[in-house]
């Protein structure tokens, strides 16, 4: 049973960044079960029921993160924040661990975030509130409708960084379009799922 003091973890793991801003750093993965966005080209749908993940102490979470190395944590899902983030945050500040956030951004925020990239989904929009604390704005380009959706987040945003991202079962047809977008509006930057070219988590 979740406590105040436990979280479900589907997995952790220590790679580098894959997509956004910080593509390439070293980060440690956190990766929370349970989820209520459910995309239908998300990429660990195994981790939507979080009744199948183990509840894990925010203390062994927070060791493990400071045992990786990297000083830095990348919270995901799931949807993240569907759980209350707040101690989870706290602890890992306490030991110098900076804490980075992905999220759908439909629900409200807790803990203290160093960034927060917010990748908006049209099927559970994120609210407003969240949108203007995004530091990242990371929009999934699936079909050329997207375009309009992703313009229609990032006018809530504040002195956030504007990303397009392939979805990646349509890479090869949309990053074209995708690319003539960019350079039409240059206030967007394209993210690429660096991570599956190069085979790695």
């Amino acid at each position: 049973m979740q406590t105040a003091d436990t979280l479900p973890v589907a997995e952790t793991f220590t790679s580098l960044q894959g997509e956004g801003c910080y593509t390439g750093k070293a980060v440690h993965f956190i990766r929370l079960g349970g989820c209520d966005v459910c995309c239908e080209f998300c990429d660990s749908k195994s981790t939507w029921n979080m009744r199948r993940f183990p509840q894990t102490s925010i203390e062994n979470i927070v060791e493990n993160a400071v045992a990786s190395g990297v000083g830095v944590v990348v919270v995901t899902g799931g949807e993240p924040l569907i759980h209350n983030l707040d101690k989870l945050c706290t602890q890992l500040h306490e030991k110098s661990v900076l804490c980075f956030l992905e999220t759908a951004g439909n629900h409200p925020l807790s803990g203290e975030w160093d960034w927060i990239c917010l990748s908006p989904k049209l099927n559970s929009p994120p609210l407003v509130e969240n949108l203007q604390r995004a530091n990242e704005l990371k929009v999934i380009i699936k079909h050329p409708s997207d375009f309009e959706w992703a313009e229609e987040n990032a006018l809530y945003t504040n002195q956030c960084l504007h990303f397009l991202q392939p979805e990646w079962s349509v890479h090869d047809e949309i990053t074209p379009a995708i690319i003539n977008y960019i350079i039409h509006n240059p206030q967007w930057n394209l993210s690429l799922q660096t991570h599956k070219y190069i085979g790695i988590q």
